[in-house]
């Protein structure tokens, strides 16, 4: 083990640690969710979220016991609500499986849906003091700008090569501070567009450092094409009623409810006269009137650009229609829904509330 490494680092993280709410966390349960929430999410976005589902799911029982739609109730802004519905079935399988105990090995946390092996190494060396070490941006950052690394952290070359080496300095009897240090110093000190690397602990021995080559590492070998989507969302009305469904693809918010949607790949010229079609069709022919639409909202994910217009309609009896949900406008916010149909609904109704 490189003791001048794990020394160095640990003396940073000494002075330089953030506070957290989860920080120095023994409970796995706990552990394990402040992992999910924060493998695609900012932690000042993160941490309020966290105290929440903490306080309403303080257990595996109680998320077992509360059921998918309700943890994600309790997810709706976070995104990528794939982490949610693992949550709920993983707790279901700790619950089934292992009687409520949170299996306590890496291989074993492996085995639970959404668990990669990042998050099994972060829940078995801060939860059980296991020397696994995590492996994530910052860290693949670190140690291929400190070591001079140009494989791409991006495929199994790169990123094998950095767990060998991380998880061949991690301290057996420390691995949690060990793991903690690499995640905070990658986070606010090794950032990715401006190192501080005039104030570095490591820059008389940092390969990037001494060769100027800090914007050039990590490498990154795929690019992933963005992709825009157009939406067109039906707010069908009918006097205090609105209609939903459920959103059951292997999609973007699976699971999640959101109003009947028109999706193209291009938007429409004229809206109106565009979906009148579509509207009788999906209506079987009721009378209609398109009341409104809505200016574009512009959604932005990852790898993908949704531009929605919402637009508000009015029948005059309900459709028979046996995959739409009949719902009191002020039920509304009783159902998960994305970030984008949340924006729509809170000042739909702020309209309706006067």
């Amino acid at each position: 083990m490189d003791n001048a490494f794990v020394s160095k680092l640990l003396t940073w993280y000494e002075t330089n640690k953030r506070e957290l709410p989860w920080r120095n966390e023994r409970d796995p349960y706990k552990v394990w969710i402040s992992e999910i929430i924060l493998q695609q999410t900012r932690v000042a976005q993160g941490w309020n979220y966290y105290l929440r589902f903490i306080e309403r799911f303080p257990d595996l029982q109680s998320v077992y016991e509360g059921g998918e739609q309700e943890v994600l109730k309790y997810w709706q802004g976070l995104g990528y609500y794939t982490r949610a519905r693992n949550i709920y079935a993983g707790a279901v399988y700790i619950v089934e499986e292992y009687n409520g105990v949170f299996p306590s090995t890496y291989q074993e946390i492996l085995k639970i849906k959404g668990v990669g092996t990042y998050t099994a190494a972060a829940i078995a060396s801060f939860a059980f003091r296991r020397p696994h070490a995590v492996i994530d941006g910052n860290v693949l950052r670190i140690f291929a700008r400190i070591h001079g690394i140009y494989d791409p952290i991006d495929n199994s070359l790169g990123k094998n090569k950095i767990s060998e080496l991380a998880n061949s300095l991690i301290p057996n009897d420390i691995p949690h501070l060990f793991n903690q240090a690499l995640m905070d110093f990658g986070a606010i000190h090794c950032s990715p567009q401006l190192p501080k690397c005039s104030d570095c602990c490591f820059s008389l021995s940092c390969y990037a450092n001494l060769h100027y080559e800090q914007s050039a590492l990590p490498v990154k070998g795929h690019k992933t094409k963005t992709r825009n989507r157009f939406f067109y969302y039906l707010c069908i009305e009918n006097k205090d009623y609105i209609y939903l469904q459920k959103r059951n693809s292997s999609d973007i918010w699976q699971g999640l409810y959101e109003f009947p949607l028109w999706e193209t790949s291009a938007p429409l010229s004229d809206i109106y006269s565009d979906l009148t079609p579509y509207l009788q069709n999906l209506l079987d022919d009721i009378p209609f009137e398109i009341i409104h639409a809505s200016h574009a909202y512009k959604h932005v994910l990852s790898h993908q650009i949704i531009t929605a217009v919402f637009i508000r309609l009015k029948i005059p009896h309900a459709v028979k229609q046996t995959n739409f949900l009949y719902v009191h406008r002020h039920n509304l916010a009783d159902y998960p829904v994305s970030r984008l149909m949340e924006k729509f609904l809170n000042e739909y109704l702020e309209l309706h509330s006067t």
